[in-house]
């Protein structure tokens, strides 16, 4: 039976009126860029992230941009962030005219290890960026204890943990910033491209509306100089549509992580997703270790499975930062993981019958 990696469509089918009436709306009334279903997502997202602010912007990589240049990074500050993440993390760091200093993670969760980061810690660290990957949170206490210390900003890259919780409190509440991507395979996921940055503080939020805005409030009023990256009428219909069942469909993807939990957690040459404790994880992606990685998949392949390997390549060691002449050995968690990980098949319409036919494969391997 095959079983895709993700299955867009068949969400997409099962609130087909509600995304149809949104975009009919949208095209009704014309209203492609910003507008009152931009407006109306703003608001509603800030309620669902349990924030103040959100300003939308064009994808979750400008979002980080937008959020270190509000912060005012320049040249010869350092941010430090995760060897293990998407390359929008650190490219934004030094987009923003920053040096990135990566750490390794912690060999458990996926996620930045914090006795990494305050060893990395010079006189010209303004900031820290961490990562919620694959949908669990950082060990935010840490974090937040050793930018207290210091003096450092704080940005969560919120990107695939929408609705996470670090003992009982929203990821992205934490730091003077967040960050999220509504790329259409995330837990919530617009049409197309579409991004955010959520904050309790007014002044921020306001700075980095204006640089997303051409550096402005008002047309042809430029305070600033800006960027152009604005989230426009139609993802934001949709992604209002969706947020009305994020809830469901965080459920729906811990229930099917507690099945392959059970389904693979006994095997001894498989390591299933380890969960910190106070952290609740949303799984946007399910992403187990094991030695022979490739071969896995291309078994599963064969029969029908489709997987993806995030990240095949720690951040420090692609050629994009080649000129910071980093070794696998500065990174040993990480660079060990990315030999092992591989993520398995995980959506909210997910059927038991088809995780039943992943695990069956993988116990046969």
């Amino acid at each position: 039976m095959p079983v895709p990696y993700a299955d867009l469509g068949l969400q997409y089918q099962s609130i087909k009126d509600e995304i149809d009436g949104a975009i009919a709306a949208v095209i009704r009334d014309s209203a492609f860029i910003r507008g009152p279903y931009v407006d109306a997502f703003e608001r509603e997202f800030a309620a669902a992230a349990s924030v103040k602010h959100c300003v939308s912007c064009a994808n979750g990589t400008d979002a980080l941009y937008l959020a270190m240049a509000a912060l005012k990074v320049k040249p010869g500050d350092e941010v430090i962030t995760t060897a293990h993440s998407w390359i929008s993390t650190s490219a934004m760091i030094t987009h923003a005219g920053a040096q990135v200093v990566f750490c390794d993670t912690d060999g458990e969760t996926f996620t930045i290890d914090p006795a990494a980061v305050e060893a990395a810690i010079t006189p010209r660290t303004v900031g820290i960026i961490p990562v919620h990957l694959y949908g669990q949170p950082a060990d935010m206490d840490a974090i937040m204890a050793i930018a207290r210390k210091h003096g450092l900003w704080v940005i969560e890259d919120c990107a695939q943990a929408h609705l996470a919780q670090y003992k009982g409190q929203p990821v992205g509440t934490f730091g003077a910033a967040a960050t999220y991507s509504f790329y259409p395979g995330k837990n919530l996921g617009a049409f197309g491209d579409a991004g955010a940055v959520v904050t309790e503080d007014a002044a921020l939020a306001q700075h980095m509306t204006m640089l997303a805005r051409h550096g402005g409030l008002v047309k042809h009023k430029h305070l600033i100089e800006g960027i152009n990256s604005r989230l426009d009428g139609m993802q934001a219909a949709i992604l209002s549509a969706k947020l009305k069942h994020l809830k469901a469909w965080t459920k729906a993807r811990q229930d099917a992580a507690a099945v392959y939990d059970a389904g693979l957690n006994q095997l001894d040459d498989i390591e299933v997703p380890r969960i910190a404790p106070g952290r609740t994880h949303v799984y946007h992606l399910y992403t187990i270790k094991h030695k022979k990685r490739d071969a896995l998949a291309a078994y599963l392949a064969a029969n029908g499975v489709q997987t993806a390997i995030n990240y095949p390549t720690a951040l420090p060691l692609l050629p994009a930062y080649a000129r910071l002449a980093h070794r696998s050995e500065q990174f040993p968690r990480a660079f060990d993981d990315q030999n092992k990980i591989l993520s398995l098949p995980m959506f909210a319409e997910i059927t038991r019958e088809q995780q039943d036919e992943v695990i069956r494969l993988i116990r046969n391997f």
